[in-house]
């Protein structure tokens, strides 16, 4: 069996080594640009894996603590291994004032006993004490909220790593704490993600408390070209049949320092049997050889004579497996390139995990968090010495027609394709979009091209020390509160994330083979962006959608000018800039009905139509097919609204024998609504 294969994403970068370049007092870009906000009260950091957030962090409670009247500084990571990332650091050997201080007992990362017990009490003795700083759990600090109540906590920083963890939901603890301790506003706080949107799309804070955080945000493109190494970046997802034990080895490159991710026990590409997916791995990268006794990392001769040191992270037993892990952290053999060649891991080895080397992250089965494919992601992006180019592999199992799941196949599949999507976004430089009009001009700083600024055309430019995009489209309707504008520079990605998530809208645009792409672009994504954003009015709602429909049709059109060499080595990072400029130069205007008319997945189709069988391929049209229903009263509501603006606009109502498809749907969606309210189908709504 030939393994069905695409890399979806393959991005090269400036390798410009801007990312680790210190200042005078030891900053990095991103530690540099947070510390100026660091009088804020509320401060979030969105910034990639590998910037140097926890060292930021370092920098600001310092500060704080120092100059700005704060008692005592609490540190929350999710898990006691990330507490490493916090601990004493000589800050004044690189120019800094102070250096970061924690004594021992302060760390209850290091404490044993568990979250709800003595740790709890540690924590009610620090906030008696003189010291300054303490790390913890998320869940020991959940557990002394709840006994000590939010007033004990006045006048000190509360910094939240990870704080994709957090969650508006009321179910969510450290959530509802944080909720309260803005409402009480006696505290700073300092939230810090390297991902920021939630795969089960729900919001990390409400509107009105997100409203009062100052965001630093550090891109992956600016993380990623000012690396000094590496330059490219490939992910893809593979589909393979049977068991993908047999077909590991078909995206396994053993001369790669690689982080295997095995399937969950529940997940369909699961044996049930994880002790013995690890041992098939083994016996499938070459002859086992025994286990070292220092690390217990596997020992295992390859065909062609390497000895592989594998360290097992799935073993069962708490000692050899907690060997293995010592062995990976040992700071003195951090930076030993050959010191583990790969790893496997199920839950582990993921979040805050740091091991530079990894040049592969290859994931079996669809992770259900976006979130977590970041974080997956996350481990093979850091920048080291002679790794040029590095990869993620997500492996799915194939729909396979006869199997009784086909329809949670189907919907793995699309959520794979969701991730691909998004996480093509996430990659490229950010947008910002201007509506073209007669008072346009080049700004500066902005590369146009080797035509230069063109007055009477719509302009691409692009800094290229920021990493951003000024494209200038005609009819863009501008965002007037400032809660838009926030969101049109911001959270582009977040409102992205909701609609190629979003089932209808990727099942449509994937295979509706009669599709309005506006039915998209307009109806939904509008929809989600309502939804998303009740608080802001319509003229703004509008606003937000049109760019939203915008950074992800100018980056899936972009794609099609994407290219490499003859010789297979990257280029020079000019394609997805270069391939923004093509489109607008080959469109007759770039405006923003043509961006609506095109289908955000269509790219994401021909993509797939490559990866997957064409037996599969079908079994996964026809699955989706069978669901299509006819239009719902709230589909033919959001057509009419469509069709008043259109009235609006042209002096007369959509024709429903018009050669242009979208106003034709307009025209049979106003007809409907009609109908539908004529029978009453909307309640008291109407």
């Amino acid at each position: 069996m030939m393994m069905k294969s695409t890399p979806s994403i393959s991005v090269t970068y400036a390798q410009n080594g801007r990312s680790a370049r210190s200042n005078e007092l030891g900053m990095r870009p991103m530690q540099e640009r947070a510390y100026e906000k660091r009088g804020e009260p509320y401060l979030l950091i969105k910034s990639p894996p590998a910037s140097g957030k926890s060292r930021a962090l370092m920098f600001i409670a310092l500060d704080k603590l120092h100059n700005q009247g704060l008692k005592q500084a609490i540190i929350v990571v999710p898990e006691k291994s990330i507490g490493a990332s916090f601990a004493n650091e000589p800050l004044t050997r690189s120019g800094f004032w102070a250096d970061w201080v924690v004594i021992p007992k302060w760390n209850l990362c290091n404490a044993p006993g568990t979250d709800d017990g003595g740790k709890v009490n540690s924590v009610g003795a620090f906030l008696e004490s003189d010291d300054k700083v303490l790390v913890c759990t998320h869940a020991t600090f959940r557990f002394a909220v709840d006994k000590f109540g939010v007033e004990m906590f006045d006048g000190r920083l509360i910094a939240v790593d990870e704080f994709h963890h957090v969650s508006a939901n009321p179910d969510n603890r450290l959530g509802a704490h944080l909720g309260e301790f803005i409402n009480r506003d006696r505290v700073h706080i300092v939230a810090m993600t390297g991902s920021y949107f939630r795969g089960d799309a729900e919001a990390v804070l409400t509107p009105a408390d997100e409203a009062r955080f100052e965001t630093v945000t550090y891109t992956y493109y600016e993380q990623l070209s000012g690396y000094a190494h590496l330059k490219q970046l490939d992910i893809g997802y593979f589909f393979y049949s049977g068991s993908y034990i047999d077909s590991i080895l078909k995206v396994l490159d053993p001369a790669g320092k690689t982080i295997i991710h095995i399937p969950n026990v529940n997940s369909r590409e699961s044996t049930k049997d994880k002790i013995r997916e690890v041992e098939h791995i083994i016996e499938a990268l070459g002859e086992w050889q025994g286990a070292d006794p220092v690390t217990g990392f596997q020992l295992v001769r390859t065909a062609d004579g390497r000895l592989l040191k594998i360290a097992d992270l799935v073993e069962d037993d708490p000692a050899r497996r907690e060997k293995v892990s010592a062995a990976l952290k040992d700071p003195a053999l951090r930076h030993h390139r050959n010191h583990v060649d790969i790893i496997i891991a199920l839950g582990m080895a993921k979040e805050g995990f740091d091991w530079i080397w990894c040049e592969h992250a290859l994931t079996v089965g669809y992770r259900s968090s976006l979130t977590e494919i970041v974080q997956i992601i996350g481990r093979a992006t850091r920048d080291a010495p002679g790794k040029i180019r590095t990869r993620f592999t997500n492996l799915i199992a194939e729909p396979d027609a006869s199997a009784q799941v086909v329809t949670e196949a189907v919907n793995d599949t699309l959520k794979a394709i969701a991730a691909s999507l998004l996480m093509e976004q996430v990659l490229a430089p950010r947008f910002e979009f201007k509506p073209k009009n007669s008072a346009s001009s080049p700004q500066a700083g902005f590369d146009y091209g080797e035509q230069g600024y063109q007055p009477d055309q719509c302009n691409v430019g692009f800094n290229h020390e920021t990493g951003q995009f000024r494209i200038e489209i005609r009819g863009l309707a501008e965002p007037k509160s400032e809660e838009a504008q926030r969101i049109c520079q911001q959270d582009l990605n977040e409102v992205i994330a909701s609609f190629v998530q979003d089932k209808t809208a990727i099942e449509r645009g994937l295979f509706d083979e009669e599709l309005v792409p506006e039915e998209l672009t307009q109806l939904r994504m509008g929809k989600i962006v309502r939804e998303r954003y009740p608080e802001l009015d319509a003229e703004d709602q509008e606003a937000v959608r049109q760019h939203a429909i915008a950074a992800l049709n100018l980056t899936q059109q972009a794609r099609q000018f994407v290219s490499r060499d003859g010789m297979g080595e990257p280029v020079a990072n000019t394609a997805l800039i270069e391939g923004v400029r093509k489109f607008a130069m080959d469109v007759r205007e770039l405006d923003i009905d043509l961006i609506d008319r095109i289908n955000p997945f269509s790219e994401a189709y021909a993509i797939l139509a490559k990866a997957m069988s064409e037996e599969s391929l079908r079994q996964v049209a026809a699955v989706i097919g069978a669901k299509r229903t006819s239009l719902t009263p709230e589909e033919a509501r959001e057509l009419a609204v469509r069709a008043v603006s259109f009235k609006k606009e042209r002096g007369r109502v959509p024709s429903p024998t018009s050669a242009d498809a979208w106003e034709k749907r307009m025209a049979e969606g106003a007809a409907a609504f009609m109908r539908f309210k004529k029978e009453g189908s909307y309640g008291e709504r109407t």
